[in-house]
């Protein structure tokens, strides 16, 4: 897998090169999958500061053309989250929700991994590339299984929160930490 991400970083189109990143092409059709848990604990603990998640939208995208944008979300028994779920089907993101699982004793359970890796499989075969923004070490498993399908594959996360290995493992890491001013709200 090394070797074949050497082999890319070495590989140039003409033509329709993106000046910023070379190995990002117009015609390329990107599926984006948003861990909107992972990417909000991130930010709440690492810098006490709420997701712009346009934002990260329009970095996953970078010019390409977006086949699907999913947002997996959990609803809890409030509701209070009905405008965010809102504000990310206005920017073109659709949303996969979850019930918030309690159990007795008061444990709570808030996972899609299960569900991101099944739609990641399944639009596989309609995108060139697979960006996972989410740093959960568990989706080591899919970006190998996309990239020996021959996907390319894009992390976006805050660097500081993300597993290591799933830093190495994508073809590309974009850290949002590196420009959190960018892909952070103010309170």
């Amino acid at each position: 897998m090394k070797m074949r991400r050497d082999l890319m970083k070495l590989t140039k189109k003409s033509g329709s090169e993106n000046k910023e990143n070379p190995l990002k092409h117009a015609e390329q059709r990107v599926l984006v999958l948003i861990d909107v848990q992972n990417l909000y604990h991130s930010a709440k603990n690492l810098y006490s500061a709420r997701v712009n998640f346009s934002a990260i939208l329009k970095t996953a995208v970078s010019n390409r053309r977006l086949v699907r944008a999913f947002a997996y979300v959990i609803r809890t028994k409030t509701g209070e989250e009905k405008l965010f779920f809102e504000a990310l089907t206005k920017l073109g993101i659709e949303t996969r929700v979850k019930d918030l699982q309690e159990f007795y004793g008061g444990a709570k359970k808030a996972d899609w991994d299960v569900g991101i890796v099944i739609d990641a499989i399944r639009i596989a075969s309609s995108c060139d590339v697979v960006c996972l923004c989410s740093g959960d070490g568990d989706f080591i498993p899919l970006i190998e299984y996309l990239e020996n399908k021959g996907k390319r594959t894009e992390v976006i996360a805050f660097g500081r929160s993300s597993s290591a290995k799933l830093k190495e493992e994508a073809d590309e890491f974009i850290d949002l930490g590196d420009a959190s001013e960018n892909y952070l709200l103010k309170k």
